[in-house]
């Protein structure tokens, strides 16, 4: 049964990997109402860009991540994508604002993703 979940799993990966890329360009355009404040955490919202990012890269990590190179790359283009997305945010929205420190947030998830990757999964 593991192995039939492995194989379902291996074979959507890229699916899964452009709906959650599709997922994070959604929500950071959208306009989104102000959320009432249950817990309070400082920046929350970093910790939500991290969150994002580091799961965005890792799974494209699974999904194309046969060789260094390839993880160099995926790496880049989710960096790239986290700029462009709050570019967008600047240039199409009037009720969304991009923010550097999102960006710092985003690479930090990426990198995270990155180690985490290789210290766990690359040897499997």
């Amino acid at each position: 049964m593991l192995k039939g979940i492995k194989s379902l799993l291996k074979d959507n990966l890229t699916k899964i990997a452009i709906l959650i890329t599709i997922s994070i360009a959604i929500l950071s355009l959208i306009k989104i109402g102000k959320q009432p404040a249950i817990i309070q955490i400082n920046h929350l919202d970093k910790y939500e860009h991290a969150f994002a990012y580091f799961v965005l890269c890792f799974v494209w990590l699974l999904a194309y991540s046969k060789t260094k190179n390839n993880s160099f790359i995926v790496v880049f283009c989710c960096v790239f994508y986290g700029i462009i997305i709050e570019a967008l945010q600047v240039t199409i929205t009037t009720y969304r604002s991009g923010d550097v420190l999102d960006i710092v947030a985003n690479t930090t998830g990426i990198l995270i993703a990155y180690i985490t990757y290789f210290l766990f999964l690359e040897k499997m």
